[in-house]
């Protein structure tokens, strides 16, 4: 609505025009704010490859995560099946494990792990099974910053998408929004299934045994 001091205007489209402008307005403000954090963090950050030395820090995360997902007995891989998994041993490499390093402490305040999938529709898509920021160093551009790296990190790869899944009372959904990620289960209604390992097993079984 374009506001011409010209025109009437009732009450009504008044009261319409200064509410969008506040909108307007906040919306700019948080852009802003969005834009400045992630400058900042360009300079108190740095992002790389986890090393041996990373993985104390990586799994106490993990455990951190789990314990705000209420799901503080789902962790069970060790810092050595992180080590290995992750291919830091010579082997084979079945995740990708990134930290971010606080420049003025050079600790260890977030990480992301993710993996290569694949899309019958679309090709190569990486998968983002963790991304994590420690609380005491939230609100300064850490996570955005761990996420346009994965993203980054996708075009690399020659991927045509970045997948990820976040619980639904997770207030981080907002975050992963401003960011222009899609919620597929409101657009598309996918629903996320998982076979446990005791099934795994069974089905097995009951291959083997035809």
């Amino acid at each position: 609505m374009c506001y011409d001091k010209s025109s009437p205007l009732t009450n009504l489209d008044k009261r319409t025009f200064h509410q969008r402008r506040q909108i307007s307005y906040k919306k700019a403000a948080l852009r802003i704010r969005f834009e400045n954090c992630c400058k900042m963090s360009q300079d108190q950050f740095t992002f790389r490859r986890a090393e041996k030395d990373d993985i104390k820090a990586v799994r106490e995360m993990i455990q951190e995560l789990a314990d705000f997902e209420r799901m503080s007995n789902g962790p069970e891989l060790s810092e050595a099946d992180l080590i290995r998994d992750s291919g830091l041993d010579g082997g084979q490499e079945f995740c990708h494990i990134y930290v971010l390093i606080d420049n003025a402490t050079n600790l260890c305040i977030g990480y992301a792990i993710c993996f290569n999938s694949y899309s019958t529709w679309q090709g190569r898509s990486l998968f983002l099974e963790d991304i994590y920021v420690r609380p005491a160093h939230r609100k300064r551009g850490a996570g955005a910053r761990i996420f346009r790296e994965v993203a980054a990190i996708a075009v690399q790869l020659g991927c045509r998408r970045l997948d990820f899944h976040v619980l639904g009372w997770n207030p981080a959904r907002e975050f992963y929004d401003r960011l222009g990620a899609t919620n597929l289960t409101e657009s598309e209604e996918w629903h996320f299934y998982r076979v446990e390992q005791q099934q795994l097993a069974k089905l097995t079984s009951e291959l083997n045994s035809k």
